[in-house]
């Protein structure tokens, strides 16, 4: 059987925030079978706040979860991180209301699970499973699922900059067939220079840097070191979607298809889907008849 996973030891980790500027300190802590991912807030007297579509309250810039008046705010590159590796059971601490940027992408969230190791649990793990096809649109933007066996991705964005323009807005990626890791976790969050700088002024983004975004002009990329992919920002919000579909609970077993798709439509879209229950099924799978072949390869890797 696919069985679900936990990480086999603890595993520390500290960056900025990007919202509050403030040094965050992050632990990854293995978790029983059935858990899901919970965040547990240290510095608001250990409250815990669950993962899941349900307790999304905030969809500006990031994705925020919050319950009982308790916020954990960002959390959408650790989730990628935590879908494409299998990780269906952590504790994650924090001392802050938000996650860590890091880099502004969710490698070294891939990095720090690897380093903890992955285990494998004595229970089945549970998949999403798309029967229906589910869709919400919001003027012309949209965004919806439909079965598939496996999962897949395409997305297309439209940003008014030469620079994304030329790079690629629209991109399919089946993770059957081309990995999470080498294609789409390097990829970095990435905004306007002159948008950060009015942000700033205003006591927000405090954390963001050229150290954890792409940051553009008008027409060009500023950072020095340039792009990691060349279609690099369409990956990113490909990397972003993952992360908010694992607020389902599960991975998803079927095929997201979005247009200027962000945050907020996503979270339209799993509450729409969430709404519909004769849409979709909870379903585990026995290694031979699994439809996600793709795990195998990136989860191999990081045993």
């Amino acid at each position: 059987m696919i069985k679900q996973r936990t990480i086999k030891k603890a595993v520390k980790a500290r960056g900025i925030g990007i919202h509050g500027g403030n040094i965050v300190n992050m632990t990854l802590i293995p978790a029983e079978i059935d858990h899901g991912v919970v965040f547990k807030r240290m510095d608001a007297g250990g409250k815990l706040v669950r993962a899941h579509n349900a307790f999304v309250n905030e969809v500006v810039l990031s994705t925020c979860l919050e319950n009982q008046g308790v916020k954990v705010s960002t959390i959408e590159h650790l989730m990628s991180a935590l879908s494409a590796l299998g990780i269906d059971n952590v504790l994650v601490e924090l001392d802050s209301f938000e996650v860590p940027i890091m880099d502004g992408s969710s490698a070294p969230f891939i990095f720090l699970v690897q380093s903890a190791g992955i285990l494998e649990q004595n229970a089945h793990k549970l998949f999403f499973v798309i029967h229906e096809t589910v869709r919400v649109e919001n003027q012309d933007l949209w965004a919806q699922v439909s079965p598939y066996e496996g999962f897949k991705v395409t997305l297309e964005i439209d940003f008014d900059n030469k620079k994304v323009q030329d790079s690629g807005q629209k991109l399919s990626i089946d993770f059957a067939k081309q990995s999470y890791l080498k294609e789409i976790s390097r990829a970095r969050t990435f905004g306007y220079m002159k948008d950060v700088e009015t942000m700033q002024r205003q006591n927000l983004a405090l954390g963001a840097s050229m150290d954890n975004a792409i940051a553009l002009s008008d027409d060009d990329v500023l950072n020095e070191d340039g792009m990691r992919y060349q279609n690099e920002f369409v990956k990113h919000k490909i990397l972003d979607i993952v992360g908010d579909l694992y607020l389902l609970g599960s991975n998803l077993v079927g095929h997201y298809e979005g247009y200027k798709a962000g945050h907020l439509l996503n979270d339209q879209l799993l509450s729409e889907i969430l709404s519909k229950p004769n849409t979709w099924s909870i379903e585990t799978f026995e290694t031979k008849d699994s439809p996600l072949q793709f795990y195998s390869e990136d989860w191999q890797n990081s045993l």
